[in-house]
């Protein structure tokens, strides 16, 4: 009997993505004229994970709200092309579909302001009606107002939903408290810090950083994105290194919501968090080594390529 593909709810954001591409970012009152390109691409956190569990071979379901405008229409179509399922993502009739500036230097460093528009108002009614897709886990991000993410945790609970939850973008003010119990709690390093005060710049702080954010959040794993240091993953009681594979990075965009969809596709397929959180790696990897957001995303085959060529095995 074929393999049944998993299903991800993902609850969370759409945005247009304005991306300009910069040799150097402006001073206070400064105009610079720029060589570089520019761009309008499907972006948001929620979507860039959308796109990616999609692509590598997961059925996921897309709970999201876009503005009743050109931008709306325009993502919405992209997500059907995908092969995404999109019944469940509403239309605003009084806020602009959510809009991503995002500057990108010539060493691929990214710096993004989001305008979120009518992703603030997921309702309650959006997602009941989402939950009605029986996944096989909800994937959630911050990018959306905290009561949307709160209730659907809730929802997700009570029905024995496992939960992962994408710890960005992250507020300090978040009432991570009032989370009920996660299977994976994924922030990048900034994240960490602005949560524990810790930075994870070193293998001691790093544990600091996940003993301290056991305290504040429940969840059975903890995995901490480093970046070009690969994750640090963390169960309560034993921790792991996940090192990284080695690419020239030409934009992070999206590498770390693409790390945290491929992590939680994986760990509903094996079970192993290890196995998953290298696998997640792989698909970071990807992405950095590509422009963009949506258009870095791989699909399962490319990731297949990717591994042989690098000789990995998970």
């Amino acid at each position: 009997m074929a393999n049944v593909k998993k299903r991800i709810l993902v609850v969370s954001s759409a945005n247009m993505d304005f991306v300009m591409n910069m040799h150097t970012l402006p001073s206070a009152g400064q105009t610079l004229v720029e060589s570089g390109s520019y761009s309008f691409v499907p972006g948001g956190k929620g979507a860039n994970s959308a796109v990616t569990v999609q692509r590598l071979g997961g059925d996921c379901v897309f709970c999201a709200r876009l503005g009743n405008d050109a931008n709306g229409a325009i993502l919405k179509n992209i997500y059907e092309k995908e092969g995404i399922e999109t019944r469940f993502i509403s239309f605003d009739k009084k806020r602009p579909t959510g809009l991503g500036a995002v500057m990108v230097e010539d060493n691929g460093t990214n710096r993004i302001v989001v305008y979120p528009g009518a992703n603030l108002a997921l309702s309650r009614d959006d997602i009941d009606n989402a939950m009605t897709s029986y996944p096989d886990a909800l994937l959630l991000q911050l990018e959306i107002n905290e009561e949307a993410v709160i209730y659907a945790a809730e929802c997700a609970a009570k029905a024995g939903i496992p939960i992962f939850i994408d710890a960005g973008p992250a507020n300090r003010y978040f009432p991570l408290d009032r989370l009920p119990p996660l299977e994976v709690f994924s922030p990048n390093e900034t994240e960490t810090e602005i949560f524990t005060g810790i930075s994870p710049n070193s293998p001691d702080n790093c544990l600091r950083a996940a003993i301290a954010l056991s305290k504040i959040v429940n969840a059975h794993y903890y995995v901490l994105k480093l970046g070009g240091r690969g994750a640090y993953v963390y169960d309560g009681l034993y921790y792991h290194c996940i090192p990284p594979y080695d690419v020239k990075a030409t934009d992070t965009t999206a590498a770390g919501d693409a790390f945290t969809a491929a992590l939680t596709l994986e760990y509903l397929r094996s079970g192993d968090i290890e196995r998953a959180t290298k696998f997640g790696n792989v698909v970071g990897a990807i992405t950095v080594s590509r422009a963009g957001a949506y258009t870095s995303l791989p699909s399962a085959g490319e990731v297949e390529e990717f591994m042989r060529l690098k000789g990995i095995r998970l």
